[in-house]
């Protein structure tokens, strides 16, 4: 993907948080251990949106919170290190998140979360002036749940729409968003007023039973399918538009982030496209085509362990 000419002025809101990889080497056998892998590495969907957003040269700034330990200094050093320009608060009292991500032989992911310090951004660390001039603010739905992190994330959303910035909301996960009940998600996620909304199947089916329902959530819907590449929905007027935008599959062992350096990649196409004065669909089309690109990026790059302290 080129360098852009135009750096756009990205935030991004959500976790920053320490991944705990498992990865083993055969399917596990109950009551002994098997051969593998375990890995701390940087985690968290919003980090790494903005770190990929980053390395493509956007000026991108992270808004979250750590810990005061070890691991939330490593975590800041790991983004600054990128080009990202940490808005992170150091929360007393509470770790750095983590989340164990068990990676099963094929590639398939489970989760388990302890995100910890991550929960406790608050409305009053925000300031708007982090805000000013953007051109786009990024929340992934983590950042629009729990207390009091969901209202600093709705405290964003504002923000952004009094600067006049673009806001995308990712679903990010169904299982913390199925918990509400669909019309809770639905109220949490049309509260930050969405310009557009990225979803993978099983999040989509949270808040919707038809894809098309979701363009009463936000006018423009990006479905994420994996190696199938992304369905682009808008609306034309009073009819829903689609652009189907294929991929090329990519063998990885583990799959985590793909979705999240879509987003990044996406976002920046989309952002090119329309200051080109490119039609709708066409820029929804750049968008996944880089999108695409970024994820196969993510997917091929062999991604560091933590250094701590």
């Amino acid at each position: 993907m080129p360098v852009p000419a135009h750096r756009p002025r990205i935030v991004v809101i959500g976790d920053l948080i320490v991944d705990v990889v498992l990865a083993p080497s055969a399917d596990l056998v109950s009551g002994t251990d098997v051969p593998g892998r375990v890995m701390l590495r940087q985690g968290g969907s919003a980090t790494t949106t903005a770190r990929w957003l980053a390395r493509r040269r956007a000026d991108v700034s992270l808004v979250a919170s750590v810990g005061r330990d070890s691991a939330g200094r490593a975590l800041i050093e790991t983004i600054r290190d990128d080009g990202v320009t940490p808005h992170v608060v150091r929360i007393a009292g509470h770790q750095t998140g983590r989340v164990g991500v068990f990676v099963a032989p094929g590639g398939e992911r489970s989760f388990v979360q302890d995100r910890a310090a991550a929960l406790w951004l608050a409305p009053e660390h925000l300031r708007e002036r982090w805000f000013d001039s953007a051109e786009l603010v990024h929340i992934p739905s983590y950042s629009l749940l729990d207390h009091p992190l969901g209202e600093a994330g709705r405290r964003a959303a504002e923000f952004a729409h009094a600067a006049g910035a673009l806001v995308t909301v990712d679903l990010s996960s169904s299982g913390p968003l199925l918990a509400l009940g669909r019309a809770g998600a639905l109220e949490v996620v049309c509260g930050a007023q969405p310009d557009l909304l990225f979803a993978a199947g099983t999040e989509a089916g949270a808040l919707a039973d038809d894809e098309d329902s979701l363009l009463e959530v936000a006018p423009i819907v990006v479905l994420k399918r994996g190696p199938r590449g992304a369905s682009l929905l808008y609306r034309d007027g009073g009819a829903a538009r689609r652009v189907e935008v294929a991929a090329q599959p990519v063998e990885a062992a583990d799959t985590t982030g793909a979705g999240d350096a879509f987003d990044a990649g996406f976002i920046l196409g989309w952002l090119a496209a329309q200051r080109n004065g490119t039609s709708v669909a066409a820029s929804l089309r750049r968008g996944a085509i880089e999108g695409n690109r970024l994820a196969a990026c993510h997917l091929l790059r062999p991604r560091k362990e933590l250094a701590f302290d």
